[in-house]
């Protein structure tokens, strides 16, 4: 079985950790008694939308849920079983981690069914531990797992930006530039992006942990819990990060006005300086008679001298003002 396949995989949970691989037929002959089903499908797949309305014997509402194309983290309980949808961060090839993956998936105790469009390493550590002989050994051991594998995947992403709001923090503090705001800009949108679904997926774990069903046991629910008490520190540090990626937003545009505000006082003094120099030259340097100076030889240094006395008259009259 590939991931493109609409089986990615099926498993016969042993109750003691390990699971038994199935294929179609082994999943259409089984029956409660044979232990808890754990069917894993690629909802776009043909042949899985055929089996979820088909074969599946679930509620219209819940395969038409694991088949929605957009869905938002909750948790909803119908006929004794619970509909849960969750999203992890997408680590795929060339893709965005804010771009969270999200996952279907209903249970009633005695089986669970899974739906994904793109690939979630989450669900594939749980697979690899139940060929290792320590995977879940429960339906509600297998929920529990998986939302603990969503939320500690969250980790080094979260770091991540952690750590890049801080390298442009330092940046803008040694040497505030125009190409910083494009990457606050970036950082603050990955914050944005990851904290619209982590709020509601709180609430959805929230919701879980408080579930009353019996086969979900109190130890399921003490890790959903753990899940949720470190989501609950996640959400804190993405608000954290966008408070202060706004901070150093505001910081570099404070200091990059400041820079301007100076370059264009520079510019006003100069223009303010010679302003003067230019009437008198202007005016000096008019064709018409009874220009003072035109016929005296030592006329040039005279106006110069002149020029050079009004030029340090203005610096002293700025200076005496406090204008630089």
């Amino acid at each position: 079985m590939t991931e493109n396949n609409a089986l990615i995989h099926a498993y016969l949970l042993d109750g003691n950790g390990k699971g038994q691989k199935l294929d179609w037929p082994a999943i259409n002959n089984w029956s409660p008694d044979d232990g808890v089903l754990w069917v894993h499908l690629n909802y776009e797949h043909p042949d899985s939308r055929r089996w979820l309305s088909e074969n599946s014997q679930l509620d219209e509402i819940i395969h038409q849920s694991l088949l929605a194309d957009e869905t938002r983290p909750r948790c909803v309980s119908l006929h004794g079983g619970l509909l849960v949808n969750l999203r992890g961060v997408n680590t795929n090839p060339e893709a965005e981690a804010e771009d969270m993956v999200s996952i279907r998936l209903y249970s009633d105790g005695n089986r669970v069914i899974s739906t994904r469009k793109r690939r979630l390493l989450s669900v594939r550590d749980i697979s690899d531990s139940l060929d290792n002989g320590e995977g879940p050994k429960t339906a509600g051991e297998l929920l529990a797992m998986l939302a603990y594998r969503l939320t500690e995947r969250m980790s080094d992403v979260i770091s991540e930006l952690d750590d890049s709001i801080d390298a442009v923090e330092e940046q803008i503090i040694s040497n505030a530039s125009q190409s910083y705001r494009s990457q606050l800009v970036r950082l603050r949108r990955e914050v944005i992006m990851l904290r619209r679904y982590l709020a509601p997926q709180r609430d959805a774990l929230s919701r879980l942990q408080n579930e009353t069903l019996n086969w979900l046991s109190n130890e399921n629910k003490l890790s959903i819990r753990e899940s949720t008490d470190r989501l609950i520190r996640y959400i804190e540090e993405l608000d954290s990060c966008r408070d202060r990626a706004a901070v150093a937003y505001e910081e570099l545009s404070s200091q990059l006005s400041e820079q301007i505000n100076s370059r264009m006082y520079i510019l006003s003094v100069v223009a303010a300086l010679f302003l003067p120099l230019g009437f008198f030259t202007g005016l000096f340097g008019i064709n018409v008679g009874g220009i003072p100076l035109s016929e005296n030889p030592n006329g040039f240094i005279e106006i110069s001298l002149l020029l050079v006395l009004v030029l340090f008259l203005q610096i002293i009259i700025f200076r005496f003002k406090k204008w630089f």
